[in-house]
């Protein structure tokens, strides 16, 4: 037994190797199609095709339809930059950037409801809270002709329901769409009421994600609920707000169908009103001016891209990431 165990130790270890079974499994495997490249674009493809066919080609085609005229039979001809120099002749640019800017500052607004509102429906021990996330989402599923009919009937000075609520506490109601001094508000609390629920859910995720041991330490340290909102909760909360601002921001300079619906054309105040979609509406699709048209569209491109780095830009100061 001892010389075979002398003779096994002394063999060349390639004879050893050739006497050892293999492993199922165990030899060099080749590159799977799990390490391909290739794999990772099958995957992307689809995306990268749809933001280049849906996004990326209609902003490069309207760029390039901005500096021609169309004819009344179709067809364009190349005018440079004759659509440029007309729009920022018009005065009707100037109030509906105006206009614009004022439904964008009153759109934030809902921003701070929306974070009331996720703090109260965050409290421990509420019961109910999925009937009141879904009742708060309810209106963001809605169609938006839905909502302006509704809204419509509440904001009239005749009947509406507004009117008559004021009219319990002895306040007289006024024609809430029709003025020039209120219509513009009233549709912007439309918008603040329609989106209100994709904020509430948004800021309902953050908050529960803000982690009990430094809340837990800020009452240690003798932390009321209000310091510990304005202290804990609202820093932590940053990455979230950052997110809803700016979209609110972008959502906010393209509205177009509240306006176009709760108004209507002949709306005394809809000068007050018109933001730069309508406009861009109004060129293209009723005076069948595209070139002018486009001209629109690429400015609020550029409006939109500014007012999103500046955001992206001072979120630096004050967004705190864990």
């Amino acid at each position: 037994m001892s010389d075979l165990i002398a003779q096994r130790e002394s063999a060349p270890i390639s004879e050893l190797d050739r006497g050892r079974r293999r492993v199922p499994g165990s030899g060099r495997r080749g590159r799977g199609p799990g390490q391909s490249a290739w794999w990772a674009l099958v995957f992307i493809g689809p995306t990268a095709l749809g933001l280049l066919v849906f996004y990326l080609w209609p902003t490069v085609r309207t760029f390039a339809m901005s500096f021609t005229q169309t004819g009344p039979f179709g067809g364009s001809t190349f005018v440079g930059l004759d659509n440029y120099v007309r729009l920022f002749q018009d005065p009707t640019l100037v109030h509906a950037l105006l206009n614009t800017a004022e439904y964008t500052v009153i759109a934030l607004i809902g921003i701070p409801i929306a974070i009331a509102i996720a703090a109260l429906l965050n409290t421990t021990g509420l019961k109910g809270r999925s009937a009141y996330r879904t009742l708060y989402f309810i209106p963001v599923v809605t169609m938006p002709a839905a909502i302006a009919l509704v809204w419509r009937m509440i904001y009239n000075g005749d009947y509406g329901v507004l009117n008559q609520f004021l009219h319990l506490f002895g306040i007289q109601g006024k024609s809430w769409l029709t003025d020039p001094s209120t219509a513009l508000v009233a549709v912007a609390v439309v918008g603040i009421w329609a989106g209100l629920g994709t904020n509430v859910v948004i800021f309902l995720a953050g908050l529960q994600g803000i982690p009990d041991t430094v809340l837990e330490a800020a009452d240690l340290d003798g932390a009321g609920p209000i310091r510990k909102f304005f202290s804990i909760t609202i820093p932590l909360l940053s990455p979230s707000i950052f997110f809803v601002s700016v979209v609110s921001v972008i959502g906010a300079l393209q509205v177009f169908d509240l306006i176009y619906m709760m108004l209507g054309k002949s709306n005394p105040a809809l000068p007050n009103t018109e933001t730069i979609v309508y406009l861009f509406y109004q060129a293209g699709f009723i005076d069948n001016e595209r070139g002018y048209a486009a001209a629109i569209a690429f400015l609020l491109l550029v409006i939109i891209l500014i007012l999103t780095v500046i955001q992206f830009r001072l979120q630096k100061k004050w967004v705190h990431y864990e």
